[in-house]
């Protein structure tokens, strides 16, 4: 079964070049953080490095397109960084990438090795299709804060990815709500890697055939489909 996943006119007319790629996968096998998928981020972290060449990952062209789009919508990218640019930021600390779980890690060290924004959501916690839409600000967006659970809403015209019981990541791919985001118990999850102009669709193309690799190996027998939206 594929889910539903749509981009509406408003967010295509804000970035024309805009391009989702979506791994689907069933039967997968989660669990805690293993040396195997540490190793990963390992390797992601000096794929980085190399690719970034002494910048900073504010500075990569891809990095810089998304925090255009972020202005458009009037979030500052300089506060609200996108989840690639965060997570590079993160690597190239001592402390390095933290480690979450097995299927978390696999698409964090896409993310980083790619520089690509990448999210990851339990299908079985998504009511209805996904969407990514301009908000109205009237939605709920669910999260936790000091350890309670709050109630927020995006600003008006923000991007957010939703489905029908409410907003999932806020900020286009800021950050995830808590509802849909991958536990140890996940076994079917949707993985989105967003890229802009000027990243070759080819190379998000890529950054997906790797996460989808990583998957089969990672859980053997999953069945698995990559898609370009």
């Amino acid at each position: 079964m594929t889910l539903s996943l749509t981009v509406s006119d408003e967010v295509r007319a804000l970035a024309p070049g805009f391009t989702p790629v979506v791994v689907e996968a069933h039967g997968l096998v989660n669990g805690p953080s293993t040396e195997a998928s540490a190793a990963l981020l390992d390797d992601a972290a000096r794929r980085l490095a190399v690719r970034l060449d002494g910048r900073a990952p504010h500075e990569d062209p891809h990095m810089a397109a998304w925090r255009e789009v972020y202005t458009a919508f009037g979030s500052k990218p300089s506060r609200s960084r996108n989840s690639a640019e965060a997570l590079a930021k993160r690597a190239l600390t001592e402390a390095g990438l933290p480690r979450i779980n097995l299927l978390v890690d696999l698409y964090n060290a896409i993310s980083v090795a790619h520089l690509i924004p990448v999210g990851g959501e339990d299908i079985d916690h998504i009511q209805g299709g996904m969407r990514l839409v301009r908000a109205t600000g009237d939605e709920d967006f669910v999260t936790v804060a000091g350890g309670e659970e709050v109630v927020e809403h995006p600003d008006a015209g923000e991007v957010v990815w939703r489905d029908d019981t409410g907003v999932t990541c806020r900020r286009w791919n800021w950050r995830q709500g808590p509802r849909t985001r991958l536990t140890e118990k996940t076994v079917s999850g949707i993985f989105l890697l967003e890229s802009l102009a000027p990243m070759p669709a080819a190379e998000a193309e890529a950054a997906g055939a790797e996460l989808a690799e990583l998957l089969e190996k990672f859980s053997p027998g999953a069945r698995i489909a990559l898609t370009v939206r």
